[in-house]
């Protein structure tokens, strides 16, 4: 229900009303007792009953005509309350019930007759204040004082809640709420002696956000009342839902003095939204408007989500305007529970057994239409017929008899219960605490009950209710329990509320199944602000907006998401790559040089080529070992640098193939020493030309004795030994192994040999590139000797084409990924070694093969035959 703030100066001014009633009621030795006619209004509405100890209880049995469409915000006036409400009789005769079943059990207050006394509030809060002060003052409207009650019962409203226990905290009087659920009078600090038994609005406000998690539904559009009612609900909503992505589209506040302007705000809101969820925390009437509204407009389509204000409310359930509109509204409603026996004592309710009961009279004349006679003599005004006293409720159906759903009238039988509970705790002489009997005189005696007593035993109350629940005051709160309900199309396509779950604390039941959502659809209704991101997308939050309006990015590579809605795209494992659609992982294609490839194919064919070629041209210069061409120039030189040609072809091949501890520290090896090899020989070869050409000059025939063959095989020795030595201390030291490379290219891991140490590869290299430039320069001092077959001027050429082949080789390796990087250094093997091959043996199988006739030593020597 929903309340107001007052001014803190409300309780003084609330006990300057209540001495200005007892100075109207009160009454003395000559004068005259006058009462106004709010006052007996009052006094004349309710029913009561002595005891050793009374109970009050308030009830808004009548209201002004004007608050069933104008609500509890007009501003009261004191005129008296005409219009009867039914269901408020209902909740008086649970007190009336209760009350008779604790005087007939001989367990609870034994030996003490329980009292009560009941009176209207007209929903009004100067009329509930002045009820409340007559009931604690003992004032009963006819000059004449009666027992005063130690605890009140009541009232609806939260606002006047609010204004008694303000009123009522000095003085220490208890009061139970059966209805009022502001979340406000939780401060015990402020309503120290406020209970209720039913949750605070914080409860439902939250099981409202549970709902919205459970069913996804992350854009929720609020319409609510424009008082602390509404606005904390909205509040506690959004603190439930910090962090889980749920989001208001908007909220609306109703306020009934422009009630017009704010539906029509509040409609417009919910056409342009795309939430399909609209939370309404509104008083019935209001509801009432507002979804008519929508009717009118045609804006149908929407879920609701109902308060418990209105979530039963026969009014809109009856509305045939809104059959269609608020078909498959999930309500939060106050717990349903049955109260054994009522039923039973309602149909025999009659006004012979209760002649002051002035409720039940009013309730006769307005379901049977006739006046009982009894009541005639008593000075009965009324116009209409009297009775013949045969009417029974048997077989009525009204809001009185009607015991299907027991929600606010269980939590007044609560409320009477806990009140005994507490007199039977404060009157065994039992301390609060438990700590042991009470040392207090006369502790056991009704008359002695002082309220403070009475309000600390309430806030210890704990017994079983006939139905097995455990009841007890948690910091003047009960547990909360609700009922979850949807409204259905029933028989003639009525609406009536199916219960489909419940609530106990923090747990939500539902029952799906039971579940008619609107347009009797069997899919839970969609509303998000975005829809969720795919798996395989992330979502991107739109600047500006709230978190639940978002962009959907596809996962970068290498990520992955495999979930809907997901906030952010994972890392995939190191072995591991994203697939196309970026939703999961898949291992890595594992890539290097192979066999099967083309690539592969055709290097491998190439040096095999080369091999066999060098071969070949080794077969002939064996068969023509003889002549002059092979002899020139140390054909034992010649045959080891077709040796060392044929080793570099087909070390090549140690490069191709998947790469291994073995093959990753031979490879860089047999490649350097096989160059090393080959370039020592054609160096050597080169100063053999040199030194032939010097040593025919006079005076210098000595020199060929100092550089003869042995001298020749020692040199090359000696170079390829350099080598062997830098290999050795490579490989022993930090040598080539295979590594999986993760970061060259994404979806690949590349297999490769890594060189271990730069220095170790920078010096084979390096060794290499000094006897090709040395050799080079020495050619190219030899290329233009007076033979006719200059062997200086071919080796020239065959070291241009490696020096700029293996300086080609240096960059196009540093960026080539992968297995490419791998092709470019067979690739470069492969050319020098063809470029040496052809430069300098071409020409000699030239003249062997298809010369034969310049296969002459003077030819060689340039002498004419």
């Amino acid at each position: 229900m929903s309340a107001i703030v007052f001014p803190p100066s409300l309780p003084a001014l609330a006990l300057l009303l209540w001495v200005v009633c007892e100075a109207i009621v009160g009454m003395s030795a000559g004068e005259k007792c006058v009462y106004l006619d709010s006052a007996q209004h009052l006094d004349a509405v309710g029913l009561s009953q002595d005891g050793d100890v009374v109970i009050g209880a308030l009830f808004n049995v009548y209201i002004l005509p004007e608050m069933l469409d104008l609500g509890f915000t007009k501003e009261p006036n004191l005129q008296p309350c005409s219009d009867f409400q039914e269901s408020p009789v209902q909740w008086a005769q649970a007190v009336v019930f209760a009350v008779e079943e604790i005087n007939r059990n001989p367990a609870l207050l034994p030996g003490i007759r329980l009292g009560y006394r009941i009176m209207d509030s007209c929903t009004r809060h100067p009329f509930s204040l002045r009820a409340a002060l007559s009931m604690i003052s003992g004032g009963n409207g006819t000059c004449e004082t009666t027992r005063p009650v130690k605890l009140i019962i009541g009232d609806s409203s939260s606002t006047q809640c609010i204004i008694l226990s303000k009123t009522l905290s000095p003085l220490h009087v208890p009061m139970i709420s059966y209805l009022a659920t502001c979340a406000c009078l939780s401060n015990r600090r402020e309503y120290p002696n406020f209970f209720r038994t039913i949750p605070s609005d914080a409860y439902q406000a939250r099981t409202m956000a549970q709902m919205a998690k459970r069913f996804g539904w992350t854009w929720v559009g609020a319409v609510v009342a424009d008082n602390d009612y509404g606005l904390l609900a909205v509040q506690v909503f959004l603190e439930e839902t910090k962090g889980t992505g749920i989001c208001l589209a908007f909220v609306k506040t109703l306020f009934r003095e422009r009630l017009a302007k704010d539906v029509d705000r509040a409609v417009l809101a919910v056409k342009a939204s795309s939430a399909r969820v609209i939370l309404v925390f509104a008083w019935y009437v209001d509801v009432e408007v507002f979804l008519t509204e929508l009717v009118r407009r045609n804006v149908t389509d929407r879920q609701f989500l109902a308060s418990e204000i209105w979530s039963t409310s026969g009014r809109l359930l009856s509305n045939p305007q809104l059959y269609t509109i608020a078909q498959g509204t999930l309500g939060v409603a106050i717990r349903s529970a049955p109260i054994p026996g009522f039923e039973k004592h309602l149909q025999q309710l009659h006004p012979s057994r209760y002649p002051q009961d002035t409720l039940l009279r009013v309730l006769w004349e307005k379901t049977f239409g006739c006046s009982p006679l009894w009541n005639s003599s008593a000075g009965s005004q009324s116009s209409l017929p009297p009775c013949r006293g045969t009417e029974s409720l048997e077989g009525v159906q009204n809001g009185v008899t009607d015991v299907s759903n027991l929600r606010v009238t269980y939590n007044v039988y609560l409320a009477v219960y806990a009140a005994a509970y507490a007199l039977h705790s404060l009157l065994a002489c039992t301390s609060p605490d438990d700590s042991g009997p009470s040392t207090t005189p006369g502790c056991s005696s009704p008359d002695n009950i002082t309220t403070d007593q009475l309000l600390e035993h309430l806030k210890l109350v704990n017994f079983t209710t006939q139905l097995g629940e455990k009841f007890y005051f948690q910091d003047g709160e009960t547990p909360a329990v609700y009922d979850l309900v949807n409204w259905q199309r029933g028989p003639g396509g009525t609406l009536q509320y199916i219960p489909i779950g419940r609530v106990e604390g923090s747990q939500l039941i539902i029952n799906e199944s039971a579940i008619s959502w609107p347009g009797n659809s069997e899919k839970v209704p969609v509303s998000v602000c975005t829809t969720p991101c795919p798996p395989g997308t992330r979502k991107a939050i739109k600047k500006g907006l709230p978190v639940c309006c978002f962009d959907c990015l596809p996962c970068a590579e290498g990520e992955f998401s495999n979930i809907t809605g997901s906030s952010e795209c994972f890392h995939c494992p190191p072995e591991f790559w994203s697939n196309s659609l970026r939703t999961a992982c898949i291992p890595r294609e594992v890539e290097y040089l192979s066999f099967n490839e083309t690539m592969g194919i055709t290097l491998t064919t190439v040096a095999v080529t080369g091999a066999m070629t060098t071969a070949a041209v080794a077969v002939v210069f064996v068969y023509h070992r003889q002549t002059p061409i092979v002899k020139a120039n140390n054909s034992e030189l010649s045959f080891m640098l077709l040796l060392s040609l044929k080793l570099c072809f087909l070390c090549s091949l140690i490069f191709v193939g998947q790469p291994s501890f073995w093959s990753c520290r031979v490879q860089q090896a047999a490649f350097g020493i096989s160059f090393v090899l080959c370039i020592s020989c054609i160096l050597v070869k080169t100063i053999v030309v040199l030194v032939a050409f010097r040593s025919s000059r006079p005076g210098s025939a000595a020199l060929m004795k100092w550089f003869g063959p042995g001298q020749q095989r020692g040199s090359v020795l000696f170079f390829t030994s350099v080598q062997v030595i830098i290999c050795a201390v490579w490989l022993s030291l930090s040598p080539p192994l295979p590594q999986r490379n993760f970061g060259i290219q994404g979806s690949k891991v590349i297999l490769e040999c890594m060189v271990g140490s730069v220095v170790g590869f920078s010096l084979v290299l390096g060794y290499i590139g000094l006897l090709a430039a040395v050799c080079f320069l020495l050619a190219f001092f030899a290329r233009k000797l007076p033979d006719n077959f200059n062997e200086a001027k071919f080796i020239t050429f065959s070291m241009l084409i490696f020096c700029a082949v293996w300086i080609g080789f240096v960059p196009a390796y540093v960026s080539s990924p992968g297995k490419y990087s791998v092709a470019v250094e067979v690739f470069a093997i492969l050319a020098s070694s063809f470029g040496l091959l052809v430069c300098i043996f071409v020409p000699k199988c030239y003249i062997i093969l298809l010369r034969p006739e310049n296969n002459t030593k003077k030819f060689l020597m340039g002498k004419p035959q």
